[in-house]
């Protein structure tokens, strides 16, 4: 990976992580709306492994492959979210969604059921599932991006980074404890569900045919387990800051 001058070869390192960039395009778009391009995903994933390679400092061995990883598929979020590929009316319906699941847990002690969130939200169930059906990709990245808008980005505090903070370091763990725990609290069925996509990775139609449901149904099983998720990480979020200012930290 080196010239004969001693420098990176970064068009080698190029020509040798490119199946990379494609390979996590392509995992990706199993889980996106079929209005997302491949092509824009591995275009914004090449200037993700353009970024990896800029900042490759030697003696990170085989731990390049990660962080190139993680650099590639940062990029391809970032690409999504600026082209604001999602309505904004369906985020408006799953913020709605996240705060009737805050709230119905808080006031039953349990995760709610789909007729109870769709009652609480004044809308027939059928219609309720519709809209977790039309969250394929949202939850993609919001599973990522368990923060309030405004705030730094998830996925860049994730990055291989000797320098990193022990705040930050402490913050992160904090998180996947959050995400452990609150997998733990879902009900047994999307459990199950999470489980063989996330450990198992299994795709949507294995997962049906293990579960006995269609591919669809999956898909909106997946998409509440995530708003479920992103609804309890964010709410314990702002308790911690309620809790913050209330003894003057900022």
């Amino acid at each position: 990976m080196y010239n004969a001058a001693g420098q990176i070869n970064k068009e080698q390192l190029v020509q040798r992580f490119a199946p990379l960039v494609k390979r996590v395009a392509y995992h990706l778009m199993a889980r996106l709306p079929s209005s997302v391009q491949v092509d824009d995903l591995i275009q914004n994933g090449m200037m993700g492994l353009l970024d990896a390679i800029n900042r490759f400092e030697a003696g990170m061995g085989a731990q390049f492959e990660t962080y190139a990883a993680q650099r590639v598929r940062g990029a391809m979020l970032d690409g999504l979210r600026e082209n604001d590929w999602l309505p904004r009316s369906l985020r408006r319906d799953f913020r709605r969604i996240e705060g009737a699941i805050s709230k119905l847990e808080q006031a039953f002690g349990r995760p709610p059921s789909e007729i109870e969130l769709a009652r609480a939200l004044d809308m027939p169930l059928a219609e309720y599932q519709k809209m977790l059906q039309d969250a394929r990709g949202h939850q993609l990245i919001s599973y990522e991006d368990m923060i309030e808008d405004g705030e730094d980005d998830y996925l860049e505090r994730h990055l291989t980074d000797s320098s990193r903070e022990p705040l930050k370091i402490l913050e992160d763990q904090s998180l996947h404890r959050m995400l452990v725990q609150g997998i733990e609290l879902l009900p047994e069925r999307e459990k199950l569900m999470m489980a063989l996509y996330y450990e198992k990775d299994l795709n949507l139609r294995e997962i049906g045919e293990v579960m006995g449901v269609t591919e669809s149904r999956v898909c909106q099983l997946h998409s509440q387990a995530v708003l479920r998720l992103r609804a309890r990480i964010l709410g314990e979020g702002r308790l911690k800051k309620k809790k913050a200012k209330a003894y003057g930290y900022n």
